[in-house]
């Protein structure tokens, strides 16, 4: 191969242009450009533990595709699409176009280091240079180690050894232009199927979010220029616009950690007044770091109680509750509308994923690897570290774990956090005219209460399918059980 062959560049979960070592290097090269996805659900290194993404994130990828195809013809480059395994499909390309070089950038998760490894394989019986970088993390997780040589399970001290080693390397810029490599055949988007059609339940997506690069920028400016003021405190109110919505924009790679840190600090400099709620958000990007860094060690994340005591815990088998959760039918007003919030637009308030969490594993005993699996199909930001994390953070089964015994009280996290009932009257709307005084416990009202604002129990509402005070008596009986056994 000559220099002057074409350079592939590997797109993963990396869908952006700026702050893209794989491609800023291909550009540098002067060399012809060939971007390339491959959709990869078959390869045999990601059968253990990865798995296909959910109906909401194949719905993401394929706005983001079209977002990113766009980007790219502005600076004379073009997207082609492969569906198949990585190595086979990318040694193809690398044939078709008598490329000399292939570049990725890593994913620092076993299964995705181990069909890199199958790349490398392929290209070298090619002859063609394998060239991989650091490109979705703050620090890699090997940076992290304990003094034996193990990743962190507490995350306060890793997030302090994050903030102690400084600012990561810069965020590289944007190629302005691509030299157009030969053409090479690629599949169409729409023959992948990632939409819904019969029945298109993807509506509320639509109407929710705008995939891409150039909204994922939009998304965090508007934060660190005003809604960022007094975030520490307002992100536990889903009744107030607080959070940042950047998760499924970090989740496909349309924006970096790197960029994220680096336009954080720039705000706080500039806002010391707000620092404090600054630091605060930048602390949930280290969360979202540090469960990286756990799956990084703990590949079965998804599947596998961190904690080996939860594997003898006495789970129940119940469908019809976990259908009732699933639909947001509990009977507990903040669930449900957190429940419905989900299935709508793809996404839950955070304070409210870590109630509704509660609620299944703890009031219901049923199993956090069902919950799991349902966000995993449902939220659009689903990510393969933070969302088992989280689920096993609530059940206590997992690192930094919250303790068993804390068992969210839906009534009065409601009350605290939603007070005059504004997230739920959004969501469950047949509560909309409840006095905010019974908003989070309708049935304490009286009849002439519901007769006003239109609500009969058991018709129009459900009853709740669990008493407060017998789930959490029912789930301390099983902790005890299980701490003892």
């Amino acid at each position: 191969m000559t220099d002057s062959s074409p350079h592939i560049v590997w797109f993963r979960d990396d869908l952006r242009l700026s702050d893209h070592p794989a491609l800023h290097a291909a550009s540098m090269s002067g060399a012809p450009v060939i971007c390339l996805y491959v959709l990869d659900e078959v390869s045999t290194a990601l059968a253990p533990t990865a798995r296909p993404i959910g109906g909401a994130s194949r719905w993401w990828l394929a706005q983001s595709l079209r977002t990113l195809e766009a980007s790219l013809k502005r600076i004379g480059g073009t997207l082609v699409l492969r569906r198949g395994a990585a190595a086979d499909m990318i040694a193809a390309v690398a044939r078709e176009a008598g490329a000399g070089h292939v570049h990725w950038n890593e994913i620092a998760q076993t299964p995705h280091l181990a069909v890199a490894d199958e790349v490398v394989e392929a290209l070298a019986d090619l002859n063609v240079g394998a060239h991989s970088y650091a490109g979705d993390l703050l620090v890699t997780p090997k940076a992290i180690r304990t003094k034996e040589g193990r990743g962190l399970r507490v995350f306060t001290p890793f997030w302090k050894r994050i903030l102690a080693m400084g600012d990561p390397a810069k965020p590289l810029p944007a190629p302005t232009k691509l030299k157009p490599a030969p053409g090479v055949a690629s599949d169409k988007l729409s023959d992948w199927k990632l939409e819904p059609t019969t029945p298109d339940w993807a509506s509320g997506l639509r109407g929710m979010w705008t995939p891409g690069e150039a909204a994922a920028h939009k998304r965090l400016d508007l934060l660190l220029k005003g809604a960022v003021a007094g975030y520490a405190t307002d992100r536990d109110r889903p009744d107030r616009e607080a959070t940042s919505r950047l998760s499924p924009h970090l989740r496909f790679g349309e924006i970096s950690p790197r960029q994220v840190w680096y336009a954080a600090r720039f705000s706080a400099a500039e806002q010391p007044k707000h620092a404090a709620d600054i630091n605060k958000f930048l602390s949930e990007v280290g969360w979202r770091e540090f469960c990286r860094h756990l799956l990084f060690d703990v590949p079965d994340l998804a599947t596998r109680n961190l904690q080996s005591s939860f594997d003898a815990f006495p789970w129940r088998r119940d469908d019809r509750s976990l259908l009732a959760w699933q639909r947001g039918q509990t009977g507990y007003p903040i669930i449900d509308a957190g429940m419905r919030e989900l299935w709508h637009t793809g996404t839950m308030h955070n304070r409210v994923r870590m109630v509704v969490a509660s609620f299944l594993v703890k009031h219901l005993l049923i199993d956090w690897r069902e919950g799991e699996r349902w966000f995993w199909d449902t939220l659009v930001d689903a990510d393969a570290g933070s969302n088992p994390a989280n689920w096993q953070w609530v059940a206590g089964s997992g690192a930094d774990a919250a303790p068993y015994f804390r068992v969210f009280n839906p009534i009065l996290q409601g009350e605290k956090f939603d007070p005059d009932g504004v997230y739920v009257r959004r969501w469950v709307p047949e509560l909309k005219d409840m006095p905010s005084k019974f908003i989070h416990q309708p049935w304490n009202a009286s009849p002439l209460e519901f007769a006003r604002a239109g609500v009969t129990l058991g018709e129009t509402y459900p009853m709740p399918i669990v008493e407060h005070k017998i789930g959490r008596e029912r789930a301390l009986k099983a902790y005890a059980t299980t701490r003892n056994s």
